[in-house]
């Protein structure tokens, strides 16, 4: 008896064991197919999707650019009053203080430079280093105008206020989110039919989605031929009058889907 029971409890100890390896290599193989993709029979499947923008902002930006001596601060004041000047002047067209920023602000010094004889090793000549001269102060300011058919009137304007530039003039969206979520829903679902279409032509199942990839396209930014170039006071500057079309533009999306091959 005792024999026909050990014999009993050694064939139950090797079908647990067995068992206890089969589950083990389902799950080393499960998690190994986990973790790297590439182990699965798999194909991918790209979806295109587009979406109309239609611009909602006007961008363009100005400078304000002051040359002269060595006064340093007489000339910081001069470009800081033109500066204030325009802001202000935006400001009364009806655009808001967080649609107008400083993008930059540079003084550069000018630097006069001396010809020096060429030297003799026996007798060695000393060059005074560079001098300045003055300054010339840069500060770029971009602007957003939301109503365009102010757009005009606020770019000729500022450079009444004492602008010497006016250029980079775009449109675009200011919030592309619910634009690009219309493509990429549109991308999707192209992608998924596509991808049923191919498995019932080759004859297998699709199986698990394994990974998703998205390649977005950004919209070229219009630039209207009179503004291709920038002004100064010595051009002829933008006319308020101009009326400005800012069009629409297509935003596309592409999206690949990778899916495991049953």
């Amino acid at each position: 008896m005792d024999v026909r029971i050990k014999n009993y409890v050694g064939v139950a100890l090797v079908a647990s064991l067995a068992a206890f390896a089969i589950a083990g290599l389902w799950y080393v193989n499960a998690y190994s197919k986990s973790i790297d993709p590439s182990s699965l029979r798999s194909f991918s499947v790209v979806g295109e999707g587009k979406a109309v923008a239609i611009p909602d902002v006007a961008r363009f930006t100005f400078e304000v650019i002051t040359e002269g001596g060595t006064d340093l601060s007489a000339l910081q004041t001069q470009n800081i009053d033109k500066a204030n000047a325009a802001i202000e002047f935006i400001k009364s067209k009806g655009v808001k203080k967080e649609d107008i920023r400083t993008e930059a602000y540079n003084i550069v010094p000018r630097q006069e430079y001396f010809t020096c004889p060429l030297s003799d090793i026996r007798v060695p000549v000393s060059c005074p280093p560079p001098k300045i001269v003055g300054y010339t102060i840069r500060q770029t300011i971009s602007v957003k105008v939301r109503d365009f058919a102010e757009t005009g009137a606020i770019m000729a304007g500022v450079v009444d206020k004492g602008a010497n530039s006016v250029s980079q003039l775009t449109f675009t969206v200011d919030d592309r989110t619910e634009v690009e979520n219309a493509a990429r829903k549109e991308a999707i679902a192209k992608a998924e039919a596509k991808a049923w279409e191919l498995a019932a032509a080759g004859k297998f199942k699709v199986g698990r989605l394994i990974s998703i990839y998205e390649q977005g396209e950004v919209p070229p930014m219009y630039y209207k031929e009179a503004y291709g170039r920038a002004f100064d006071v010595a051009q002829t500057a933008p006319s308020p009058e101009l009326n400005v079309e800012a069009g629409s533009d297509e935003i596309i999306v592409s999206m690949t889907l990778t899916y495991e091959i049953k």
